[in-house]
């Protein structure tokens, strides 16, 4: 069976990047309206739209395994791609869909389940050969087992969910008599978020910097990595900002770490694209920490130094094709960093902040690529996450693509709500960012302020509200123009049309 209609199980940015694939592939897809976003912009990219707006449950639609079941069979897709998030590292889902002879883009619910588990991921991983920071070899039960660990190991040590991701259910312990506290707080916190209140424990590695490889596999056991990318801007563990290759890594490191990615994926028999995560100390250490079952938000900076279009990989291998890229086909060419553009209050700790945006202009310069979900009149809504863009930005070395990205920032323009904007503002133009000696630290501990004030920003909101002004004055004369005259177009116009997003 070859994938005909792809049932596109996610919205916003993610979804109308796979779209825009299976378009080219010639592939048909299907998008899910829902009661939250009922004309939200992904639903326009796809050929058919299941209208699920009407759906009172309380479960959402992308959280629902046996919906989506119901929505891919009758709307006769015969594939389903989960994008990322929660359903996209759900073993449980993966095969639900293979128990309805749907194809599953993603790999086997036994890899899905296996690197999901970190207890288990650590164990591989170790029978592997694969270099880990010393803790435990399974869960832990409770705080007097974890402090006993902890006194062999050394302090600090960290609580880590054994579901888990993206920083919940992670706790830092310094000392002992903070264990009982924070393994308490972990463990609530991962039953809450993965619905598992498993944790383990290992040493902390302080200071270090975060290192992932993108890894591509197929069903015949062909597996290879297109390079690493640094995802050491952080903030409580989530990333912010991310980049390829990583400045910390030489041709030797790399093929190193390169290498350990890709037996750990072989000893899952992993088919799909995955990233495997390291962390890297300050003596060149590094550390296998987890790997992620699924294309990651920043897949994109990976796409553009190597000229690969994951999704197309991912769909290609689900349809049973052989890999036909070698190790030694992966070039790494210029430099791209990736900017998560989110609706959040940067001086008020990055809190949410929801809202309808009334206004946007991003950047169209040859150096930039734009990821995004949101059009101008969309709402930022509490029940879905905050990303409004991911502005991908190149040069062919990592001096230019920051000089590159500095410009685009500063092209941005976003009215409605608070945007992470300001935060990168700054970012672009901190010297240990510019040197490359951040670490996952930087932020807690290198930035005296998260906020870059321009006065730029000012007269560039004043620009565009002129123009805009301009603009839809001159479209009520030109309508009342004679069809004649129609031909001749203003160049404010003109330009509205070229630059319109």
């Amino acid at each position: 069976m070859k994938i005909a209609k792809i049932l596109i199980a996610n919205r916003g940015e993610i979804a109308i990047r796979i779209m825009k694939t299976a378009k080219m592939m010639g592939i048909r897809t299907v998008a899910i309206r829902t009661a939250v976003e009922p004309a939200a912009m992904y639903l326009s990219f796809a050929d058919e739209v299941f209208d699920n707006s009407e759906d009172e449950s309380e479960i959402p639609v992308f959280l629902n395994v046996e919906k989506l079941i119901a929505i891919a069979l009758k709307s006769g897709a015969n594939a389903v791609h989960p994008g990322y998030g929660f359903l996209a590292e759900s073993a449980y889902f993966a095969q639900k869909c293979l128990d309805n002879n749907i194809i599953y883009i993603g790999p086997s619910p036994d890899a899905i389940y296996k690197m999901g588990n970190k207890t288990i991921a650590r164990r591989l991983a170790l029978k592997s050969g694969i270099p880990m920071a010393m803790g435990s070899e399974g869960n832990i039960s409770d705080e007097e087992e974890a402090v006993r660990i902890a006194d062999k190991i050394g302090y600090p040590v960290i609580i880590k969910a054994a579901s888990g991701g993206g920083g919940r259910g992670m706790r830092i312990v310094r000392k002992a008599e903070e264990m009982e506290r924070m393994f308490t707080i972990a463990s609530k916190e991962a039953e809450k978020a993965f619905n598992d209140p498993s944790v383990f424990i290992e040493k902390y590695i302080e200071n270090p910097k975060h290192i992932e490889f993108q890894i591509l596999g197929d069903s015949k056991g062909n597996i290879i990595h297109l390079g690493e990318r640094e995802c050491s801007i952080q903030r409580k563990h989530q990333k912010l900002l991310e980049e390829a290759p990583s400045c910390a890594l030489d041709a030797g490191l790399r093929k190193k770490m390169g290498e350990m990615a890709v037996r750990i994926a072989k000893a899952v028999d992993y088919s799909s694209a995955g990233t495997v995560e390291f962390l890297l100390d300050s003596e060149r250490n590094f550390y296998f920490m987890e790997m992620n079952t699924r294309i990651q938000v920043e897949h994109p900076v990976t796409e553009v130094i190597t000229g690969i279009d994951l999704v197309e990989q991912q769909i290609r291998i689900a349809n049973g094709e052989t890999l036909k890229l070698k190790q030694e086909d992966i070039k790494l060419r210029g430099w791209a960093i990736e900017c998560r553009i989110n609706a959040e209050d940067v001086q008020a700790g990055f809190a949410p902040s929801p809202g309808k945006i009334e206004k946007i202009s991003m950047p169209s310069d040859n150096y930039v690529r734009v990821d995004t979900g949101i059009q101008e009149g969309s709402a930022i809504v509490s029940s879905y996450d905050s990303m409004i863009a991911k502005l991908i930005v190149s040069g062919k070395d990592r001096k230019e693509a920051i000089r590159n990205c500095k410009m685009a920032l500063d092209k941005v323009w976003i009215k409605g709500t608070k945007t992470t904007l300001p935060f990168f503002r700054l970012l672009v133009r901190n010297q240990k960012f510019i040197d490359g000696s951040f670490t996952t630290a930087f932020i807690e501990k290198d930035l005296d302020k998260y906020y870059f004030y321009s006065d730029y920003e000012e007269m560039l909101a004043a620009w565009l509200a002129t123009r805009l002004f301009v603009d839809e004055n001159l479209q009520e004369t030109n309508t009342s123009r004679d069809a004649a005259n129609s031909s001749e177009m203003s160049p404010w116009l003109l330009n509205k049309r070229i630059t319109q997003f």
